[in-house]
C-alpha cells in the first residue's frame, strides 16, 4: 500500500503491557506518527485506562499534535477528540440499565457453572464501563504473568463467550483480552469503531494502516482486518516499536505546525 493517512493501534500487548504505561520508545514514536499522519487507539479499555497508559505519557506533544490523535476505548462505543485543552466525547453508545442487569447476571452464573469464577481475584471481575461490560476472570489487577498462562488456547473464553451470548441475543459477546469477555450492543466492535473513523475523517479504510496482537480469527482486531483495513500482526509493544521504526522511514517529512 501507498503510505498511510491514519495509523491505528490496539492498546494492551500492541501498545503497551497488559494494564500497563506505554514505555517511552513507543511514547517517542507515537509523537513521531502524529506529526506526519493521523493516529488511532482502540481497544476494549476503559476511558481512565487510555488517559493512564496512553495520554499520560504524551505530555512532550504538542496540542497541534493531538488534535490528530483518535481515542476509541471500550472497542470503539466511545470516542473522543482534543478540543484544544483535553480529550472530549465524540459520541458514547451507553448500555441501558436493563443491559447491563442483563450482562451482569450472564456473564456471574455463567462462569460459576463452568467453574471459571474464582473466589481469590486480583480486583473485581466484572466492571461496568458504561458502553461495555467486561468480565476479567483473574480480577482487574490480575499480574500479566497469571492471565497469560490462564487460557493460552482461548477454550475457556470461547466457552463462556458462548454460553452468555446465548442468554444475551440482543447483544454483541466476544473474547477480549487473555482473561476478558467483553459485552457491547449488538454490532459493535473494532469495526464499528474503525467505520465510525472513517465517517468523521474523512480517509478511507483502505488508507488505514492497524497493529494488534489478535489479528487471528476469533480475536478482538480480527473484525479490522475482515473489513479490509490493511493489518500488521504483533507480538507484544517492543514488536509494534520495532515495525514502527521501519514505518517512518516510509512516511513524509513532519506537518508543519
Amino acid at each position: 500500500m501507498t503510505a498511510p493517512r491514519l495509523v491505528a493501534f490496539d492498546l494492551d500487548d500492541t501498545l503497551a503491557p497488559s494494564k500497563g504505561q506505554i514505555d517511552d520508545r513507543i511514547a517517542d514514536l507515537l509523537i513521531a506518527l502524529l506529526q506526519r499522519v493521523d493516529v488511532a487507539v482502540i481497544s476494549g479499555g476503559n476511558e481512565e485506562q487510555f488517559r493512564t497508559q496512553v495520554l499520560a505519557r504524551l505530555g512532550a506533544a504538542a496540542a497541534s499534535d493531538l488534535a490528530r490523535l483518535h481515542l476509541l476505548p471500550t472497542c470503539g462505543t466511545r470516542y473522543l477528540r482534543h478540543d484544544g485543552a483535553d480529550f472530549a466525547p465524540v459520541y458514547a453508545h451507553d448500555l441501558s440499565d436493563d443491559e447491563k442487569d442483563a450482562a451482569l447476571t450472564a456473564l456471574r452464573e455463567e462462569a460459576t457453572r463452568l467453574g471459571l469464577w474464582e473466589a481469590e481475584p486480583w480486583g473485581e471481575i466484572l466492571e461496568d464501563r458504561g458502553s461495555q461490560i467486561t468480565f476479567s476472570a483473574l480480577g482487574q489487577q490480575a499480574p500479566r504473568e497469571a492471565k497469560h498462562t490462564w487460557d493460552p488456547d482461548g477454550a475457556k473464553r470461547a466457552a463462556l463467550r458462548d454460553a452468555v451470548a446465548a442468554r444475551l441475543p440482543g447483544l454483541e459477546v466476544r473474547s477480549g483480552g487473555s482473561t476478558s469477555i467483553d459485552i457491547t450492543r449488538a454490532g459493535i466492535d473494532k469495526a464499528f469503531g474503525m467505520r465510525e473513523l472513517t465517517a468523521h475523517t474523512g480517509i478511507p479504510l483502505a488508507e488505514m494502516l492497524f497493529y494488534g496482537d489478535r489479528l487471528d480469527e476469533g480475536g478482538n482486531d480480527y473484525p479490522v482486518l475482515a473489513i479490509g483495513v490493511p493489518s500488521v500482526a504483533v507480538d507484544g509493544w517492543q514488536d509494534t516499536a520495532d515495525k514502527l521504526d521501519a514505518l517512518l522511514l516510509t512516511l513524509p517529512a513532519p506537518v508543519a505546525r
